[in-house]
């Protein structure tokens, strides 16, 4: 038989409440992304509310990692890289585990790829690849559905920076 108190009732209505859309276990304000280096050669970090704010696509695919149609919303990785007057050459990309992909940016639409910050208009969390998650409209082109795209659909993404290639 469980046992709640009344200010765990309440600390939970708040929480609701006050962090309606916050995914799971991120802290209001919290950086969710780390871009070196930036237009002055300082890292720009970016936190969720920075990233919201930004002009965001947001598209229908499926994926070969989630099961059936989900909608992607985020702002284009282009879009974020002219924050950071990263506007040629090649990005190197880091995941929460250290995995990295490179990507050149004339490689990059207006379109796609995204970085994803909600899936089916909520944000989502590390257990679900998120909170930010490097996604292409996988089902819009053949040109999205190749070993080199899905390699750099990178989940977890916490950093940009400029690559080496």
């Amino acid at each position: 038989m469980w046992v709640v108190s009344r200010s765990a009732v309440l600390v939970s209505f708040f929480l609701a409440a006050v962090l309606p859309g916050m995914a799971m276990g991120e802290v209001p304000g919290e950086n969710l992304l780390e871009i070196q280096p930036g237009k002055t050669g300082t890292d720009i970090r970016l936190d969720r509310a920075a990233i919201e704010t930004l002009p965001q696509i947001d598209f229908q695919t499926t994926t070969i990692w989630t099961i059936g149609t989900h909608r992607f919303s985020g702002p284009s990785l282009l879009s974020v890289l002219r924050v950071a007057g990263i506007v040629d050459g090649v990005v190197s990309l880091r995941a929460a585990n250290d995995y990295s992909v490179e990507i050149p940016v004339a490689e990059l639409t207006e379109n796609a790829p995204i970085i994803a910050s909600r899936i089916d208009g909520k944000p989502f969390d590390l257990r679900e690849k998120g909170p930010l998650w490097l996604v292409y409209p996988y089902d819009s082109s053949p040109d999205y559905q190749s070993e080199t795209v899905y390699s750099r659909s990178l989940w977890q993404l916490v950093a940009i920076s400029r690559g080496k290639g």
